[in-house]
């Protein structure tokens, strides 16, 4: 499996306010932990693992993206900007977005249907009592 790439679109720093270079850095950083994780547990397990640790960081990066989207009414509501919150929840958004156009998107949606049913979808469940 090839490895993957994370970026951050222009787009999103463009969110940044102009004195945003350290939320730009902070950024770069984070993208670069990201990818780094992704392609050490491409590289070392089978599928099912790989897919288990990607799919991990993917649902890292949905909750992150709902923490940051819960700011932006709470900033409003107290007169502060919320563009930090807007950026890095589109970053975040943005890479995951990254992360299914390379070849673990089918890996990804198994390990996601697996994960549903293990949790106990049971036909008892679908009853109406």
């Amino acid at each position: 499996m090839e490895p993957i790439e994370l970026t951050i679109p222009e787009h999103v720093l463009d969110l940044l306010p102009q004195d945003g270079q350290n939320a730009a850095m902070d950024m770069e950083k984070a993208v670069e932990g990201y990818e780094r994780h992704l392609n050490r547990s491409l590289g070392a397990n089978e599928d099912a693992e790989k897919a288990a640790d990607v799919l991990d960081v993917v649902e890292h990066m949905e909750s992150r993206m709902e923490t940051y989207d819960t700011f932006v009414p709470e900033l409003r509501a107290w007169g502060q900007s919320p563009a930090y919150a807007i950026a890095w929840r589109n970053l975040h958004g943005e890479l995951i977005s990254q992360i299914y156009q390379h070849d673990v998107g089918a890996l990804l949606d198994r390990e996601r249907n697996y994960r549903i049913a293990d949790d106990g979808i049971r036909l008892k469940d679908l009853k109406d009592d």
